[in-house]
């Protein structure tokens, strides 16, 4: 099982301004590449709180119709379900995203999936929990989505569920674009938060390509697991 993570970040380092807007500084070649990966994974999986800052998830329109028709060729659905993120389970049943036409998962606790398991909201209810109930166990997700067939998830955010997944050594890939702007602030949010890692446990990554379009870079990385070296260069 592979997960990638694809995210545009500025030049600074930042997903949002100060006010935490959804970003808007991606090109149409940024949002290209990302539809890319998403219509390659067999799900997308998203953290709650990103659902929330745009309402909808990253559903594939009809522009693209040539990459859903190659999903179909490929014997994958025409658009990958989308796996929302949520230890508590509070998300608005009236989000637009509940409209959408697409497949939706939920991935969350025992006590997150109560307000959940009697309605039709989501096409499954995947409970994976830690042994207190108190945290998603990450080790039980790759089980349970294994068992589902799941070989590839595209991950797209954010912040505070890229520190989970990092620190349970769960993110394989990363597509990084560097875009031209600077937002600044301490208040505008990074592409990981949480605690943060001292140096000796920080994820470390191998660069795979550079791609550069116009004013943006696109950076692959792949994430060194916790058990593997880089050797010197």
């Amino acid at each position: 099982m592979k997960t990638t993570l694809v995210l545009a970040m500025t030049a600074d380092g930042k997903i949002a301004d100060v006010t935490k807007s959804p970003p808007t500084f991606g090109s149409d070649r940024d949002y290209a590449h990302m539809v890319e990966q998403i219509l390659l994974a067999d799900v997308v999986l998203v953290g709650s709180g990103t659902l929330l800052d745009g309402n909808e998830s990253s559903e594939v329109r009809e522009p693209d119709r040539a990459l859903i028709q190659a999903r179909i060729d490929r014997g994958q659905t025409p658009q990958p379900p989308q796996i929302i993120c949520s230890r508590s389970g509070k998300i608005d049943p009236q989000l637009p995203f509940f409209s959408q036409p697409i497949e939706r998962w939920l991935l969350t606790t025992k006590k997150g999936s109560l307000d959940w398991i009697e309605r039709a909201s989501f096409g499954r209810v995947l409970v994976c929990e830690t042994a207190d109930g108190s945290d998603i166990d990450w080790q039980a997700v790759k089980v349970k989505l294994a068992e589902l067939g799941v070989e590839n998830i595209c991950f797209l955010g954010g912040s505070e569920l890229a520190a989970s997944l990092f620190a349970a050594d769960f993110i394989d890939e990363l597509w990084l674009t560097i875009c031209p702007f600077i937002y600044g602030g301490s208040a505008a949010p990074s592409p990981v938060s949480g605690v943060g890692f001292t140096s000796d446990l920080a994820p470390r990554l191998r660069l795979l390509s550079v791609d550069r379009v116009e004013q943006e870079l696109f950076l692959h990385y792949q994430v060194e697991k916790k058990s593997e070296d880089i050797p010197p260069t």
